[in-house]
This record gives structure tokens, sequence and C-alpha cells, in this order.
């Protein structure tokens, strides 16, 4: 199991080596998210919460308006000018297109150096790209005394992966990096932004993540497909019922009488945004009862939801899924992210830890071929200066 704590004076001495200037220190965590996935873009509610990985920065300013990079995981530099940045489809985009969302509202950012580094795993649908522009926007903030709020920092992030980056994501990565809270998790309505903290008091069970260490190619193409069928079944309901923007706005009594006469397969896939949004809420209702085991079995159920009805799992991760959930001590477990590989999260009893990592990565090499990985991860808080 991997688990260990990040070293953020190995990052100042090599930013102090690199650019023989003594630097800020920032964090930005990434994110796990407890349930209500594939609901952000239907304006439904999400429940994240910032984990102990995270985006470090390290940061000077200049007297010049140079803009000088160094990034310690890729062992690369870059040098450009500020008015010259543009997208050059890698790591540099996460940092650039901060800077580019800061330039657009006419804010005064002169050069500076940053080192960047972190233990947030990539590829594990972790949100590294938002932790990093979140760490970014929240060290420049700082560095230049630009006022911003976490709000405004929270949605420049999202436009900066928007257009330098070209992923048209949610909100929720970029506002669980910001606002986490330790041991609580953030309901959030995708709709109107507001948002609670609910508690997350894991007594006597752990946070672990098996990565699956498959990325099928489907990824991208499948969600940007997932999206328009659920617009197709919104259209097709306002048809009917004037005033219906979202299927936040749509009853299941709607897409029985509007969608499913038309195609069967788009009233499965809003159904299950719908059955996703009740189970959300009713899944904080747990977590402030304190009732993890009520909320492992609605973990199962979106897992269940997201493999049969959504169509977004793969092989790997159902089986997963479905090993444990034949294991007593596991509460609950399901496909966490955008689906087609990356991370299962499941909430395992603290003593059964090591036996069920030992046991479920030997089964899943003889099931699969593939190694596992596996994270345990703990609540922590969101962005902040170290």
């Amino acid at each position: 199991m991997i688990s260990r704590k990040y070293d953020a004076e190995r990052l100042k001495e090599n930013f102090k080596q690199h650019f023989h200037a003594t630097p800020l220190l920032f964090r930005s965590p990434g994110r796990i998210n407890i349930i209500g996935e594939h609901t952000d873009y239907n304006e439904g509610f999400v429940l994240p919460a910032a984990i102990d990985r995270a985006a470090y920065v390290a940061i000077s300013k200049r007297n010049d308006d140079n803009i000088a990079l160094v990034s310690l995981a890729f062992n690369e530099t870059y040098t450009c000018k500020i008015s010259e940045i543009r997208p050059l489809k890698s790591w540099t985009d996460y940092v650039l297109g901060v800077v580019h969302q800061l330039s657009k509202r006419g804010m005064a950012v002169g050069g500076f150096n940053l080192a960047l580094d972190g233990d947030i795993i990539i590829g594990a649908g972790l949100s590294s790209s938002a932790a990093v522009e979140c760490s970014v926007l929240y060290a420049l903030n700082e560095l230049f005394g630009l006022r911003l709020s976490r709000i405004e920092m929270v949605k420049m992030a999202q436009a900066a992966e928007h257009e330098f980056a070209g992923v048209k994501c949610g909100i929720m990565d970029q506002f669980a990096s910001v606002f986490g809270k330790a041991d609580h998790a953030v309901q959030l309505d995708c709709r109107s932004l507001e948002y609670q903290y609910v508690p997350l008091y894991m007594e006597g069970v752990r946070i672990v993540l098996f990565n699956s260490n498959v990325s099928h190619s489907l990824a991208s193409s499948e969600y940007n497909t997932r999206r328009q069928q659920c617009e197709q079944g919104v259209a097709w309901v306002n048809e009917h019922v004037p005033g219906v923007q979202s299927l936040r706005d749509v009853s299941h009594d709607m897409l029985q009488q509007h969608v499913l006469p038309k195609d069967a397969l788009i009233y499965r896939r809003c159904k299950y945004v719908l059955e996703e949004n009740h189970r959300l809420l009713a899944a904080c209702d747990d977590l402030k009862k304190g009732d993890i085991a009520a909320l492992g079995q609605k973990m199962f159920r979106t897992h269940e939801g997201l493999s049969r009805e959504y169509e977004v799992s793969c092989s790997e991760l159902d089986w997963l899924v479905q090993y444990v959930r034949n294991e007593e001590d596991v509460l609950g477990a399901r496909m966490m992210g955008g689906g087609f590989g990356g991370c299962s999260i499941n909430l395992v009893k603290e003593s059964a830890v090591d036996a069920l990592i030992e046991k479920v990565s030997a089964e899943y090499r003889l099931a699969t071929g593939l190694t596992l990985s596996v994270y345990a991860v703990q609540i922590a808080d969101g962005t902040g200066k170290i």
C-alpha cells in the first residue's frame, strides 16, 4: 500500500538551487468523490472531499516579465514571456492557463519563478490537473496581492482547464480542491454553487483506492455522448413541460411519459442521473447520523447504475467492485470518476485493510494479468499556504 507524507522541504531546496531565491510554498489537494457521479454537468449534486495528496508550488517574484517554470516530477523546465504564453499540450498548460485567465481579466501579474511537485497520482482520477491549477492560482493571488475570493479562483481554474487544457470539465474538481475541509465532505449544488459541509468521521474505517491501472480510449468520446444523451432527454421533456433546463428539473414521471416512448436507452441514462441525485441526498443524511454502513450500500447501488444503466464502467472496475462485495469488512465500493478505467473507492474496516489488499491484489492479477496499485487516503483541508 502506498501511503507516505510529502516532504515540502525537498521542493524548497530544489527551488533555491535552481532560482537562487527563497520561495513561498503552497499546496492544493486532489479529491475523491464519495457519491454523485456524472451528476455535475446535469446541474445535480456531488459529494467530493479533499485528500491528503496534493500539488505543491514554490514561487517567487522576478524583476522582469518572464515566467520560469520547473517540474520536479517530469524533470523539465520552461521559460517564456508573459505576453507569449500559449497552450503547449504539456504540464505547462495547467500553469500558463491560469496566468492567461488573470491576464484576460486585466489583473497585474509580473514575472515569476515557479517550481511544481506533488504526491498526487496522475491518471488515477484524483484530479491532479485541478490541484495544479488551484495551487498556482492561490500562489499568484498571494504573491501579487490580487484579492481574489475562493469562488473566483475556482471559476478561473475551471476556465483555464477548458481553454488551455481543452477539457470541458465540471466545476466539482476545482471546488473540492479549494473548499475542502478535514473530516468533511462537501455537498455541492452544481447549479447554484451553494454548498454545505457534511461530517465524514470514519471511525475504524479507511478509504482505500484500488487503481485498476487501465485507461480505455472510450473515456472522452463516451463522456461527450453521455452529455448529449442527457441533453436530448431534457429537450424531449421540454417540448411538453416548459421551463425544464436540465435533468435537475425533471421527474421520473416526466421521463416515463416523454422520454421512454421515444428511446429506452436515453431513458435509462436520464433515470440513473435522477436516482443518483436522490441517493446522494440520502447519503448525506446517513453521514450526519454517522451510519457509514448505509452509505456503503448506496455506493454499491451507484456502481450498479454506472455499470448497467449509464454504462461507463469496464470489466476491470466491475471485477474490483464485485470481488469486495462479498467481503464483510468492506462496507461499500464503486467505480469513481468519468469511467472506463481509473480507481474504485472502497470503505474498509481498518483492521482488515492489509489482508484485503494482499488478497485483492493477488486475485486481480490472476483475473486480469494487471498489477493493482493501492492508495489509502485521508480527508484533508483545501488549498492553502504552507
